[in-house]
């Protein structure tokens, strides 16, 4: 059986296209719900690349699906339980995205991306090596590139459009962006989700180095976790049996996508070089490894 087409660019005539952000494609059903697809889109230094990684939204879509299951006791997710036929009910054209396309509630979304680090790696070491301190967070002498942290930290970014940059601030300007209760919610949540998903993810051979959540309110003033929960896009995934204090491990995520583009004579900056066969292959593969290690018993 040949695997399915990727999917750069959903097309659904039945519903009316909302947006299209960096991955996912959104759609309007009614003033209640609307429906996300995740497509095999892939951006990197915040610039869509032209070319998908074959299955990528699917296995993203199965992750989230997971993770929204297994962490609702701590926190609602915007998941209608609407089945997809029940929006799209022309089979050929659910066909397309079927997989990777979820009924949401409409939320209203906030306007910070809540990021939870747990090992010093990435913008976070380069910071400390500067200045001793992650976001302004400031943190004990001696720590080494990978090392997992004496507690996770929350370092709050604001949300970034597409092909923009996303710019760390502090807990007080997310204070100032979404008033102190709510702040505190944000913070307090993701600390928890990410120490309880962590605890969960090691057990099965997979670090989480850190990862990004988003969060929306209702009407009521209700906070629910939304977008996408834990996956390879969202967080930075090591196997714990290659894990080494002082190197950047290797990982499930576009990690490997990011490393081949710093090879190239390319400045960041739109249109994204095209990837060859092999890199996108690899990267797929290390997706759907994350999948099966995380949700499989």
């Amino acid at each position: 059986m040949n695997a399915p087409a990727a999917l750069y660019e959903s097309s659904l005539s039945s519903l009316k296209l909302r947006a299209r952000g960096k991955v996912r494609d959104i759609y309007d059903i009614d003033d209640r719900l609307m429906l996300i697809v995740t497509t095999d889109r892939l951006s990197a230094f915040d610039v869509i690349l032209p070319d998908p990684i074959p299955g990528k939204g699917r296995v993203l879509t199965s992750v989230s699906n997971f993770w929204f299951a297994k962490l609702q006791h701590i926190m609602p997710n915007h998941l209608a339980n609407i089945p997809l036929e029940q929006v799209v009910p022309d089979a050929a054209e659910r066909a397309q995205i079927e997989g990777r396309a979820i009924v949401v509630k409409k939320l209203h979304p906030l306007p910070v991306e809540a990021i939870v680090r747990g090992y010093l790696i990435g913008s976070g070491w380069k910071d400390y090596q500067k200045s001793g301190a992650v976001c302004g967070i400031q943190l004990p002498e001696g720590l080494q590139q990978a090392q997992q942290l004496p507690n996770a930290i929350y370092t709050p970014s604001t949300k970034a459009g597409v092909e923009q940059h996303d710019e760390n601030i502090s807990f007080e300007i997310s204070v100032e962006l979404m008033g102190r209760e709510v702040a505190e919610k944000v913070r307090d949540a993701s600390l928890r989700l990410y120490q309880e998903a962590a605890a969960y993810a090691k057990e099965r051979g997979i670090i989480i180095a850190d990862t990004k959540f988003e969060f929306g309110l209702d009407d009521d003033g209700v906070l629910y976790l939304i977008d996408e929960a834990l996956t390879p896009d969202s967080s930075r995934f090591w196997p714990a049996d290659q894990y080494e204090v002082g190197i950047s491990p290797p990982s499930f995520d576009k990690q490997y996508v990011r490393d081949y583009l710093e090879t190239l004579d390319w400045d960041k900056t739109a249109p994204g070089p095209t990837l060859p066969a092999e890199v996108a292959e690899f990267c797929a593969a290390k997706y759907r490894e994350a999948e099966v290690r995380l949700t499989q018993a």
